[in-house]
C-alpha cells in the first residue's frame, strides 16, 4: 500500500475530526456552556427592551432565559453567534425560514410564525446587547 496515500488520508481525517470537535459539541450539556449564574445582563435601550419582550415571547422557550440556551436549543450568547459569523440578517432568515441543524445537535430550527422582520431585528438588538455584555463582539 502506498504510504503517501495513507498519510494523506490520515491527515485529512484528523483535520475533519478537529474541525468537527471545534464547532459541534459532543453532548447537549457541553453545547450549553453559557452559565446563567455568571451571565452579565446589560442595561437595555428602549429598542433592546422591546427585543427582550419579543425574545421572551417567541424565542426563550428554546433558546433559554436571556438567550443562555436550554435543553431545546443552543445559547445565542455564544461565540458562534458573534456578528462576524452570524450577521443580523442571519437571525431574520432563521426566524423566517427556519434553519437546518449545522452547529449543534438540537435538531432543525422551525420557522417562527407571526414574527415580522422588524421584530426579529429588535430581538437581534437585544441578543447583541447580551453578547457585548459578555465579551462577544
Amino acid at each position: 500500500m502506498n504510504t503517501r496515500i495513507v498519510a494523506c488520508g490520515f491527515v485529512g481525517l484528523a483535520v475533519v475530526a478537529f474541525v468537527g470537535w471545534q464547532i459541534i459539541p459532543s453532548t447537549g450539556d457541553d453545547a450549553n456552556d453559557t452559565d446563567l449564574a455568571s451571565l452579565n445582563l446589560p442595561d437595555l435601550t428602549p429598542e433592546q427592551e422591546d427585543g427582550r419582550v419579543l425574545f421572551d415571547a417567541n424565542c426563550a422557550a428554546c433558546h433559554g432565559e436571556n438567550a443562555a440556551g436550554s435543553d431545546q436549543g443552543p445559547p445565542l450568547v455564544h461565540h458562534i453567534y458573534e456578528p462576524g459569523h452570524h450577521g443580523d440578517m442571519a437571525f431574520v432568515l432563521a426566524a423566517k425560514q427556519g434553519v437546518r441543524a449545522h452547529h449543534w445537535r438540537f435538531g432543525n430550527m422551525p420557522a417562527v410564525e407571526g414574527v415580522r422582520d422588524e421584530d426579529v431585528l429588535r430581538i437581534t438588538a437585544y441578543v447583541r446587547a447580551l453578547q457585548r455584555a459578555n465579551g462577544i463582539n
